[in-house]
């Protein structure tokens, strides 16, 4: 991570932090699964070529890269890199005009014929640098517009028509009603897996669907078209659709705001519904959210984000532990905003290490640390001893890595009292301090969708296998 922060160095502040999200947003363990090209330099002749290659990928096909310099070379002039910063040249990736032509034609013939349409974002938006576009349908078509969990933070939630996130049965209230009963619907770079599916347990029918991927447009069981880019179809569609409300409409007729959670008593154990109730309150355009593997991914999805927000959220694996680098990536990156994550104790202590680094670069994150004894996730999905984990004194690791050297604030909170103090002490006198607040609370108190959700991928995880 260090080496690669050195190099990131030569570019500017704009290509650095593409580079520096690539990293976050992708911190994972299985890297020849999901790296695009890996670059190893152990000789000058071609380093310029194999740097200045890899860094352009990344920024092209905004996937991560990987670099690896034999650790004899760095300090060793070479006349390839006399030249400062790295040149690199980017080209420009295109759609075919005869294939968008047709593709926007049937789609909106498609839609035009539906009496109650919808808009579903998906997460490869953000690779196909497509959420502007599909804004910009979203405000041209009046359709409800929905987003895949994995989405959340691609459509800005202020939108007048937004009405949450679609995740089969543990959506938002209200959202997979209107979605499941529409008689035509666009999924706008979707991944449907056993974990955005809830085990394979939406209510979607092809026939309905267009589905449009980064560079291809598939309509119900019709023609498939290539060579089509996401941004310039939704951009091209959004001028041929009419305007139709009536799924909204119908939207507006059956939603109903949800509650406040139960008050505390005081001195009453903290619940995780009262945490989030002020996580809420926190929230500002200034700030960004990570949410971890576990409960963290459902109570998380229910927060409203107001306008500038970041979100992140990875689940297309559930790598645990994925968000404490991630948090780290993304507050070296966004300067602007102050990063706030929820990250479970199982999750924590597979890359509680990365603490650390944030004190060097003396991040000001607020993490929250929920400690509820355990995998919460696996026992809803398959539960077993191993799911019981070694409990830690997580704000002693926190004050070991801190060593005296920094800003540093940790807190541990039992009660919604204690809690209410240790925000306060965040946001005020510690505001450019890194925060750890550990959350210790009930090892059952799982949200409602967990609950749903662990019990429907328990369910398809389970079967039997296909018979040969």
């Amino acid at each position: 991570m260090i080496c690669m922060l050195r190099i990131v160095n030569l570019f500017s502040k704009v290509e650095r932090q593409d580079i520096y999200m690539s990293i976050a947003k992708k911190k994972i363990y299985d890297m020849t699964s999901f790296h695009k090209l890996q670059a190893v330099v152990n000789n000058l002749e071609d380093a310029h070529e194999q740097i200045d290659t890899a860094i352009c990928t990344a920024l092209k096909e905004s996937k991560p890269v990987y670099i690896s310099i034999s650790c004899n070379l760095p300090s060793i002039p070479h006349p390839t890199f006399s030249r400062h910063p790295v040149p690199f040249f980017l080209s420009p990736r295109l759609s075919n005009q005869m294939n968008l032509e047709a593709a926007v034609e049937t789609a909106a013939a498609f839609l035009n014929k539906s009496v109650k349409p919808v808009l579903v974002g998906g997460p490869k938006m953000r690779v196909a640098k497509a959420s502007k576009a599909f804004v910009e349908l979203a405000d041209a078509c009046g359709y409800p517009v929905a987003v895949m969990p994995s989405a959340k933070g691609l459509v800005p939630e202020h939108h007048s028509r937004f009405i949450g996130t679609y995740w089969g049965a543990v959506s938002t209230p209200f959202c997979a009603e209107i979605v499941e009963s529409a008689d035509s619907y666009l999924f706008a770079g979707p991944i449907f897996n056993d974990y955005s599916s809830v085990g394979y347990s939406l209510l979607l029918k092809k026939e309905k669907a267009i589905i449009v991927q980064l560079d291809r447009v598939v309509i119900g069981n019709g023609p498939a078209f290539g060579c089509v880019l996401m941004k310039d179809f939704l951009h091209a569609l959004a001028t041929r659709l009419k305007k139709n409300t009536a799924a909204y409409d119908n939207y507006s007729r059956i939603f109903v705001p949800q509650g406040e959670p139960l008050s505390s008593e005081p001195g009453e154990p903290l619940r995780v519904n009262v945490l989030f109730k002020h996580i809420q309150k926190m929230l500002s355009g200034n700030s960004a959210v990570i949410a971890e593997t576990g409960d963290s991914w459902f109570n998380c999805q229910k927060l409203k984000l107001p306008e500038g927000c970041g979100y992140e959220f990875q689940m297309q694996y559930g790598s645990i532990g994925w968000s404490v680098g991630a948090t780290l990536g993304y507050a070296q990156a966004a300067k602007d905003k102050r990063v706030i994550s929820f990250i479970g104790d199982g999750s924590f202590q597979v890359t509680a290490q990365e603490v650390s680094t944030m004190l060097r670069w003396e991040q000001n994150n607020i993490i929250f640390l929920i400690n509820n004894g355990g995998y919460t996730i696996e026992v809803e999905i398959h539960d077993g001893p191993y799911n019981i984990i070694k409990n830690w004194n997580y704000t002693g690791v926190v004050e070991a890595f801190h060593n005296g050297e920094g800003k540093c604030y940790t807190a541990k909170v039992r009660t919604e009292e204690e809690l209410k103090k240790a925000i306060e002490a965040s946001l005020g006198p510690n505001k450019d301090s890194l925060c750890f607040i550990e959350v210790i609370v009930h090892k059952d108190d799982a949200s409602k969708e967990l609950l749903e959700w662990g019990s429907r991928v328990s369910a398809a995880n389970s079967r039997l296998p296909n018979p040969q």
